[in-house]
Parts: C-alpha cells; sequence; structure tokens
C-alpha cells in the first residue's frame, strides 16, 4: 500500500497528514489566526546590539522581537546582496519559500557556506581560510535597517530566530542569493547525477549566487531545473522591487501557507494520490500542482465523503496518540514521552513484556521495538532540540551498539536533520533533531488550568494537614468567636472523618469553636481561613462536611 496525503481544510484551520499505508508520518496543522512564520522575509530594525551575547535584538513587526546571532549575519562586504540578471518568467510555480528534507532553506541560509547540506565544494573553490569572524557589534548598530528572513518560528518565550542570509526554494532547487556554493542533497546519492546536476546549476547560475540541488532534483531534465532557476530568479528580483518600497519594520515576502508546502515538499512521485475535502482548497492545489508537475494533478482528489476526511483515514485517533504521554508498544512493552522547554525525555520500559528467553534478549527487543516508535514519534509529534532517550540497561556491547545503529537508520529517514551522539553505561542515548516550528504537543495544547501545568496537585491529605497547622495558628491568634476554614469538599470531609480528633484538640486547648466548612467551585489546594463572632459561627453538622463544612 503507498502513500497518501490527506488535506482537511476549513475555514478556522487546516490540517494536512501524510500517510505511509495506513500510519500517519507527518501531520502538519496551521490556525488561521497563527500562521506559520518560518520562511517569511522582514524588512526590520535593530532594536538593540549584545556584544555579551554575540546577538542583536531585531523588530520586524511582531508581538515579540526576534533574534539574530552574529553567526546569521553576512560577512562584511557582502551586506548588499547580488543582484541577480532579470529573467523572463517561466511557467514555474508560484512563489515557495520553505525546504524538504535535508533541504530546508531555513536551516541552510543560517549557517556558513562550508556547513550547507552534504554536498561537494565546486572544483575550483579553494577552501574558506580560516579566521576569526567579527563581532556583532562592528556589523549592526541599533536602529540600523536590516533585511531577514525568519528560521525558527517563536517557542515558548523566545522570539523568532531570523538570519540575513536569505533563501528561496522552488520544486527542485533552492536559490541562495547571498551565498557563492552549490549543494546536492545528500539524498542523490549516484555520483553520475549528482555531477550532471552540479554541471548543469554551475553553467546556469548567477555569478556570485548559490543554489541547493533538492532530492526531488534526481532524474529531472535540464529544461525543468532551467525554468525552476528562471523562477526564482525573478522571484529575487521581485523580492528586492519589495525591500525597497517596504517601511521597516515590514513584511516583504511571506511564505506560503501550509497546503502549497505540503504540495511541493511533501507531494512527489512517491504519493500516490493527494485527498482534499474542500473545493476551493482543491482548485488552488490543481492550479498550483498543475504549474510545475502536471503528471501528478490527476493524483488529486476531491472527497465528497459524508465522514470528515481524517476520521475516514483514521487519523483522529493517531492524533490523539501524539499527545498522549504514554505510548503502549505492540510487545507490551511501553514509552513515556515528557516534553521540557530545553529538551525532551524519552523513557524505556518493559512494561507487560516479559519475554521468552532471558533478560538480556528481552530488553534488547524492547529497545529496539522502541527505536522504531521513538523515531516514528519524533516526525509526527515533531519533536526538535535535544532529546534523551533512557533505554533499558543493556550488559552486551554488542547489543548496544545494535539499538544504537537502528536508531541511526531510523532518523536517517527523517526529512528532518539528527544526530546521535551515543550511549552512555547507564543507557542513556542523546540525539538532535532540527528543530524550525513548535512541537505538535505545543501546538495543540495549553497548560493545564487546573494544575497550572505541573502536572500534579497537592494531596488532599497534604492540604487538610496545612489547613489544621493553620487553624492551630490562628485560633491562637483570634479574640473571642471561634475560626472558620473554606477549603475543597474533599478536603473538608477528610479532616472530618480522619482528622476530628485534631479539631476537637484545637478547640480545647483555645476555647474557641472551629468549623470547617467545604465549598464547591473551590481548587483542591485552596482555602480561606477566618475569626467569626460567636454569633456569625454556622452551625455544625455532626460527622459531614456538606455546604456548611459541618
Amino acid at each position: 500500500m503507498g502513500s497518501t496525503l490527506v488535506v482537511s481544510a476549513t475555514a478556522e484551520q487546516t490540517r494536512v497528514a501524510l500517510l505511509d499505508g495506513t500510519t500517519v508520518v507527518e501531520l502538519l496543522v496551521e490556525r488561521r489566526r497563527e500562521r506559520g512564520l518560518v520562511g517569511n522575509i522582514y524588512k526590520g530594525r535593530v532594536q538593540r546590539v549584545l556584544p555579551g551575547m554575540q546577538a542583536a535584538f531585531v523588530e520586524i513587526g511582531l508581538e515579540r522581537t526576534a533574534f539574530l546571532y552574529a553567526g546569521d549575519v553576512l560577512e562584511e562586504g557582502a551586506a548588499e546582496p547580488p543582484e541577480a540578471p532579470e529573467a523572463a518568467p517561466a511557467p514555474a510555480p508560484t512563489p515557495m519559500t520553505a525546504g524538504d528534507d535535508d533541504e530546508d532553506p531555513t536551516a541552510v541560509a543560517g549557517r556558513p557556506a562550508a556547513n550547507l547540506i552534504a554536498a561537494a565544494k565546486l572544483p575550483s573553490q579553494a577552501p574558506p581560510a580560516r579566521h576569526k569572524p567579527p563581532r556583532i557589534e562592528d556589523r549592526l548598530k541599533s536602529n540600523q535597517e536590516v533585511v531577514v528572513q525568519v528560521a525558527k518560528e517563536p517557542i515558548g518565550t523566545k522570539g523568532a530566530r531570523v538570519t540575513t542570509h536569505l533563501s528561496l526554494p522552488g520544486r527542485h532547487l533552492v536559490f541562495m542569493p547571498t551565498v557563492d556554493h552549490i549543494g546536492i542533497s545528500r539524498r542523490i546519492t549516484d555520483e553520475s547525477e549528482r555531477e550532471r546536476l552540479r554541471s548543469i546549476v554551475e553553467t546556469l547560475r548567477p555569478p556570485g549566487t548559490g543554489f541547493v540541488v533538492r532530492t526531488a532534483a534526481e532524474g529531472v531534465p535540464q529544461p525543468k531545473l532551467e525554468a525552476d532557476m528562471e523562477f526564482l530568479i525573478t522571484l529575487w528580483n521581485d523580492v528586492q522591487r519589495a525591500i525597497q518600497a517596504t517601511r521597516a519594520p515590514g513584511l516583504v515576502h511571506p511564505d506560503l501557507d501550509v497546503v502549497l508546502r505540503a504540495a511541493r515538499d511533501l507531494f512527489t512521485s512517491d504519493v500516490d494520490r493527494l485527498v482534499v475535502d474542500d473545493r476551493d482548497t482543491y482548485d488552488r492545489l490543481v492550479r498550483f500542482v498543475g504549474s510545475f508537475a502536471p503528471a501528478l494533478v490527476r493524483s488529486i482528489e476531491l472527497y465528497d465523503g459524508t465522514t470528515p476526511v481524517f476520521d475516514a483515514f483514521a487519523i483522529e485517533g493517531e492524533l490523539a496518540r501524539a499527545l498522549s504521554r504514554k505510548v503502549w508498544l505492540k510487545s507490551g512493552g511501553y514509552i513515556v514521552w515528557d516534553e521540557a522547554e530545553a529538551l525532551t525525555v524519552v523513557d524505556v520500559n518493559t512494561g507487560r513484556y516479559v519475554g521468552k528467553r532471558d533478560l538480556e534478549d528481552t530488553i534488547t527487543r524492547t529497545n529496539l521495538e522502541a527505536v522504531r516508535e521513538i523515531g516514528y514519534q519524533l516526525r509526527l509529534r515533531n519533536v526538535g532540540g535535544v532529546v534523551v532517550v533512557d533505554f533499558i540497561d543493556m550488559e552486551e556491547p554488542a547489543n548496544r551498539e545494535r539499538v544504537l545503529e537502528a536508531l541511526r537508520e531510523v532518523l536517517a529517514k527523517d526529512r528532518a536533520r539528527a544526530h546521535v551522539l551515543g550511549m552512555s553505561e547507564l543507557g542513556l542515548v542523546e540525539l538532535t533533531r532540527q528543530r524550525v516550528r513548535e512541537s505538535l504537543l505545543h501546538t495543540l495544547t495549553e497548560a493545564c488550568p487546573y494544575c497550572e501545568g505541573k502536572g500534579f496537585v497537592l494531596s488532599r491529605r497534604t492540604v487538610a494537614y496545612d489547613v489544621l497547622r493553620r487553624l492551630r495558628q490562628a485560633a491562637a491568634e483570634t479574640g473571642e468567636g471561634g475560626v472558620l476554614c473554606e477549603c475543597h469538599p474533599d478536603v473538608a470531609a477528610l479532616i472530618y472523618d480522619e482528622e476530628a480528633d485534631a479539631l476537637e484538640e484545637i478547640e480545647g486547648w483555645s476555647g474557641k469553636r472551629v468549623v470547617v466548612r467545604g465549598v464547591g467551585g473551590l481548587h483542591v489546594e485552596q482555602h480561606a481561613i477566618r475569626s467569626l463572632d460567636t454569633a456569625e459561627m454556622p452551625s455544625r453538622k455532626s460527622g459531614g462536611a456538606g455546604e456548611e463544612g459541618a
């Protein structure tokens, strides 16, 4: 069974799922009120330069200022991007500004040319001389205007990360007007094909500019690559004119929406069909795909079933699984996910799996099964940054290496770049995965208003003992009358059912009446204690914790 791209589009949000057979391997969500920013080009103004952090804050018109690292600023002498020669508009796609697999332009543009993808340098290009990069205070000044592109979405409390190394991707190529470099996707492994593509791009590219040849370009004839290049050059010239016409801070060039990004990056010859449930979106896709891959248009289908399309393809259930903290494995083992702001921790457990041979074999089999699920979940949940996996400890070095190699193989199939650092003696594996946007968890959820994101609340007994402690203090300090505590009904019930002798003890030595009253609607940790005159004290009902706390 082949791959299917499913698009569910409504007025409020658009969701795109890539299925490998019946398994959801990638899920993209974009809300109308929360459009993605990665790939957008802005004309900004430097708000503040931070020499101690070798970074600058740039105002680009968003709620939070963007963050620009020194390494993402053009070298001196390249502040003005080269003017690309005018090219006649080619029958190419509409503007494209996002990348795929290992040629993501938002990641490529923010790094020096020597680090681009895994492509060989031009034969005539000498290795760059090593030198100490200029300090950011020598490149930027406060209130200076600067053209930047968003490389990473705002994540948590951090603003967007931006770069001055701009890039414009097409179907087959990524144009980098500020980098003199040719890169070939590492997923193209045939050396003769790499040389063919490199030769075509080298012959056609404007002097001083760069191109990355994307995976989709493999086997593509020269006329199509030339049309893609002409389109990108024309688009760059349009962007330059927009830069001149835009006042800082302001948006110069917007990224594609999630539907067109998915059509460009995910809808390849390996995908059997693209199913969409909205007529307007279907028409847009037909026009868009027809402009660069007419042969794929016949694979686009308009879904007209009565069951919602995500339900028809069993995607909703997988979405719920992607938000679960615990994910069960088929063998009976399970993995636990905990996402923090700086890293994600994955814990592997044998669970109900008891194995058949010996303990080492059981542990190794569980770890190997967990590897496949972890690779799948990383992509589905769009988890990026630092990830620490706590595998079950294995004694045999050969088994550890098997698990590590399996993990590397799984991550090699991921569109996002990932790097495995190795396994410690305790079975901990550190890895990094490219992070451009918020994870699925942070996109679709928010902190629990009851526990305030902690994931737990104080137990009823802990709160009850705190209430008794505060009642003792209040009884000692109050005058004539008594003391009233209003708290959660479960806490009041526990006090009267199990700690009634503590209330009698307080009343005995203080000579004051002490009443605990349960109030519906209060948080389990919330309680209030106040002094009352004897006449104001509520009556006490024996043995209960009802509305009056009795």
